[in-house]
């Protein structure tokens, strides 16, 4: 039964938040909502007939994708006009953040006619709940461009930020990502891979940028699904410590191996690994250079 408060009760275009996985991550307001709208609006009607009948909801469906967008808004438009009351939904997580829906819901406030989020699951809020981010700064990219040169530029641009950087990355790209992130940004700023998150398949890996290439390489099951990455801030020192540690880490490193002599140079000066790392391994390339 359809409470009286929640229940749409006027012309809107209600932004529903789904499921990324888990079928239980769906809120009581977004059933009540679905099924009480005139039409749902979704990406993909295919994926959201099999959400819908998991919920027993039996509203009609009209695709809305990033290839008819313009004119399913029109449609979407007339409807509310008439009277009636449309939710969106993407297949996963909330709606016109990295997927379509922003054109839809701008023309419909555009058109004088009200907007009403559903919150609910998000991929990125997901993410980040679990990376720990002492700061409260950060920058959401979405889809980094999928050519090199492009995603590079990208990053460049973002590399001097004092601020985390998050961004959704697909399966087949994610290997590549990594290596610019590396490349551009520098092996010691942590990174937090969340992977098919609520799904059977989770998994939540936290390393330097520097070693996450490996990390990949060593199952190949780890390049499948879909991904957020969050990228911590760039590292700093503090209190002056860095010269000393930096003291103590060359000589630690005429001693002993690269991760060993990092490990203890932390424990010794209390300055941050992932930092220590990659200034170790400058010193080791510039060991390397030619005079």
């Amino acid at each position: 039964m359809h409470s009286e408060t929640s229940a749409p009760k006027e012309a809107a275009l209600y932004v529903v938040a789904t499921p990324l996985g888990n079928l239980q991550d769906i809120t009581l307001r977004a059933i009540e909502v679905l099924e009480s709208v005139d039409l749902i609006a979704a990406e993909d009607t295919r994926v959201s007939r099999r959400l819908l009948n998991h919920l027993g909801v039996r509203t009609a469906l009209t695709a809305v994708h990033e290839h008819n967008e313009a004119s399913a808004s029109a449609r979407v438009i007339e409807l509310l006009q008439r009277g009636g009351s449309v939710a969106l939904v993407s297949d996963a997580g909330t709606p016109a953040i990295s997927d379509p829906g922003a054109l839809l819901v701008r023309r419909v406030r555009d058109a004088g006619l009200r907007v009403v989020p559903v919150p609910g699951p998000s991929a990125l809020t997901a993410a980040l709940s679990v990376a720990g981010l002492a700061q409260r700064e950060f920058l959401f990219l979405g889809f980094l461009p999928p050519q090199a040169a492009a995603r590079r530029r990208a990053l460049e641009a973002v590399r001097g930020l004092a601020c985390a950087l998050v961004l959704y990355e697909a399966p087949h790209r994610v290997r590549e990502c990594i290596g610019d992130l590396t490349d551009t940004l520098g092996g010691a700023r942590e990174l937090l891979v969340a992977r098919e998150l609520t799904k059977l398949f989770e998994q939540v890996h936290a390393c330097p940028l520097a070693e996450a290439g490996a990390w990949f390489d060593a199952d190949e099951n780890r390049t499948r699904g879909e991904f957020v990455l969050v990228i911590g801030p760039p590292p700093t020192a503090q209190d002056g410590a860095l010269d000393e540690a930096l003291r103590v880490l060359r000589l630690l490193l005429a001693e002993l191996p690269l991760r060993q002599a990092v490990k203890l140079c932390a424990e010794i000066t209390g300055v941050k690994r992932n930092l220590l790392y990659e200034r170790a391994l400058e010193l080791k390339s510039a060991e390397g250079a030619p005079d």
